[in-house]
């Protein structure tokens, strides 16, 4: 009647069903891992950016020293302010108009936010499968391995809960461990779906300011440019 004895005694069809369970678990909390090592190096990048951006430092220069690093790919804002503020240079040696330059700059920004939005939704949707699955796995693994106990007790001479109660037991491990997968990544799940909707949002009101301040200084230089 020990743990590992169940399982050894159990069906292979049962015996299978824990091996999924086992190996989703496994996936999903080395998922969790990967998430929590994303998530805290994003917000530490965004905070690191946002506290130099609204520094005054020339804008210039800071995209120069975030395109500069070879070593590292911009992620978050920094990739957000990377891509408008490259289109920005651009549209302003082209084109005339203000309106056709916050517009392509805000369309930038807007392509980059979607690739910024893919990236925190990655494997997001594996521990969803898991936590919504996992339960009912396990639950067929239980009904099968109730389904055989019963049937080898109709085999045999006397009905005692001493010869079903071994058969129960190693049934129901299946369900166990089918919440022990689920209950964790549902627990992910909802932390990390909070944390990129927070990210998202900020993301969002980043791009806004910053299209804001670009149309600003367009309409400043222009300003200047008339007076002379």
């Amino acid at each position: 009647m020990s743990f590992l004895g169940l399982i050894g005694g159990a069906s292979f069809l049962v015996q299978m069903v824990m091996l999924t369970l086992v190996a989703a678990s496994v996936a999903s909390w080395v998922l969790i891992y990967q998430r929590w090592s994303y998530f805290k190096a994003l917000a530490e990048s965004d905070e690191n950016f946002e506290e130099r951006f609204w520094s005054g430092d020339d804008l210039g220069k800071i995209y120069a020293s975030i395109t500069s690093d070879k070593s590292s790919v911009p992620v978050g804002m920094e990739a957000i302010f990377v891509a408008g503020f490259k289109e920005f240079a651009r549209l302003r040696a082209d084109a005339t108009r203000i309106d056709d330059i916050s517009n392509g700059v805000s369309r930038a920004m807007r392509i980059a936010r979607n690739r910024e939005e893919d990236r925190l939704e990655t494997q997001l949707p594996f521990l969803a499968s898991v936590a919504s699955t996992s339960p009912y796995v396990g639950l067929f693994g239980t009904v099968w391995g109730i389904m055989n106990s019963f049937r080898g007790l109709s085999d045999s001479s006397q009905a005692t809960l001493a010869a079903v109660a071994p058969g129960i037991s190693e049934a129901l491990i299946a369900t166990a461990m089918g919440l022990f997968a689920a209950i964790p990544a549902v627990m992910a799940y909802n932390r990390y779906a909070a944390k990129m909707e927070r990210h998202i949002n900020r993301h969002d009101t980043f791009a806004e300011e910053f299209s804001s301040l670009l149309h600003r200084q367009l309409l400043a230089s222009r300003k200047q440019a008339e007076q002379r």
